[in-house]
């Protein structure tokens, strides 16, 4: 039953904890089967009898998955509830994620990774509605942090376990172990997460306010939440086309490096791991709108050191503009719910996360154009100039005072 006067979750709660730990686990569950397949697109290129472009659609296939799926689950979310939603959609995919090994040709296993992103798509969509509905609306974007975390922690172990698993035996063996892990993720995350107290799925309200698309087109007329899917449209761009055309950058002359010290590039993730739970601090105290024009400029500031023809200076870059990206991401994506109404709550998490895998897809071919065709200091020219225009466009848009989380 839902406790309309209840003030919501705060940190030092049991019930806080088991909700954060809830959500961290169900990051897991959700970005270790999304990228896992990343690790392994030479031996699927080998083994299926395929080009690397034709095998990489692999990640593309989930990820525009998601980008389909993400506002019709948050409409199932209003109908069923958060937590059922996010459930159905968690155990769907594991089940996917478990025959997509099985598969025999790229048209099979294409077909299973987008039936895995579509399913995969109701976590993401879902995820910051139900935290910000149930977490105190001050500690929201800290809660938000945590949970950010866990999907990149899920993204990072996703990778690192079917790699080294695919190399030494067979990547259908390395995709099954993360399947398995994401399978105990997702168990974790039932268990732990506490019943929603702060909303009455749609088929349980005597008025259940607009209809679907009234509450889509509510979450579509706010200039604010539209500069918030911008973040994430662009700076997600940026980020994976990053990661994608690095290692092509670093296995080329001068540097020459080995594939398989390319592939430990991937913990550079653990920044992102840090920066968003830290982000989500310092926008309680600081206000949102600050840390994500600080985290931006981070972001900005790792792809300037990517030029400089080094290494060492390249992995310290990467660094810092991961951890900028993951700062800013938990940022913008926990202020989308929080600035809309209360009936598009569930679709403004889902609309930013459209625009993010948008932005993925998009981008992460395009500046491989640039890269080409220009060479890797034009392709971290346009990358940095897709940090500066989500920045201006948060500058324009975003104000303080509409802030719950900045501290008075």
């Amino acid at each position: 039953m839902s406790t309309p006067d209840f003030p919501g979750h705060v940190p030092g709660s049991r019930s806080y904890r088991r909700l954060i730990a809830g959500l961290f686990c169900a990051g897991v569950a959700t970005f270790a089967q999304l990228y896992s397949l990343q690790a392994v697109l030479p031996q699927v290129s080998a083994d299926l009898g395929v080009a690397p472009s034709t095998a990489a659609l692999t990640v593309s296939a989930a990820t525009l998955g998601i980008a389909a799926a993400v506002i019709p689950w948050s409409m199932v979310a209003d109908r069923i509830g958060r937590i059922p939603a996010m459930a159905i959609g968690i155990v769907a995919a594991t089940a996917f994620g478990l025959a997509a090994p099985l598969s025999t040709g790229i048209e099979m296993l294409l077909a299973l990774r987008l039936a895995e992103g579509i399913a995969l798509g109701a976590v993401p969509a879902v995820a910051l509605a139900y935290l910000s509905e149930e977490v105190h609306p001050r500690h929201v974007a800290a809660a938000a942090g945590s949970y950010t975390a866990g999907t990149t922690v899920g993204g990072l172990s996703g990778r690192l376990i079917a790699g080294p698993l695919g190399e030494s035996f067979d990547w259908r063996v390395g995709v099954w172990s993360v399947t398995v892990l994401c399978a105990l993720a997702a168990t974790m995350f039932l268990w732990l997460s506490p019943r929603a107290r702060r909303f009455v799925p749609g088929r349980h309200r005597a008025d259940a306010g607009p209809g679907k698309l009234a509450r889509l087109a509510g979450a579509l007329r706010s200039p604010q939440l539209l500069a918030l899917y911008a973040q994430g449209f662009l700076l997600m761009g940026a980020f994976v086309a990053v990661y994608n055309y690095l290692g092509f950058h670093l296995i080329a002359p001068p540097f020459l490096l080995p594939v398989w010290l390319v592939t430990l590039l991937f913990l550079a993730y653990l920044a992102g791991t840090v920066s968003s739970p830290w982000a989500g601090v310092l926008a309680s105290r600081y206000g949102r709108r600050r840390v994500l024009l600080s985290a931006i400029g981070v972001f900005g500031a790792g792809l300037a050191l990517m030029l400089v023809p080094h290494p060492v200076v390249i992995l310290a870059g990467l660094v810092i503009f991961t951890g900028g990206f993951f700062g800013a991401h938990a940022i913008a994506s926990s202020w989308a719910p929080v600035l809309a109404s209360a009936d598009s709550r569930a679709q403004a998490p889902s609309l930013y996360y459209f625009a993010y895998y948008a932005g993925s897809s998009l981008f992460g071919w395009a500046l491989g154009i640039v890269f080409g065709s220009a060479g890797w200091n034009w392709f971290i020219a346009a990358v940095i100039a897709m940090g500066v225009l989500a920045a201006v466009i948060a500058m324009a848009a975003l104000r303080a005072d509409q802030d719950p989380a900045a501290s008075r």
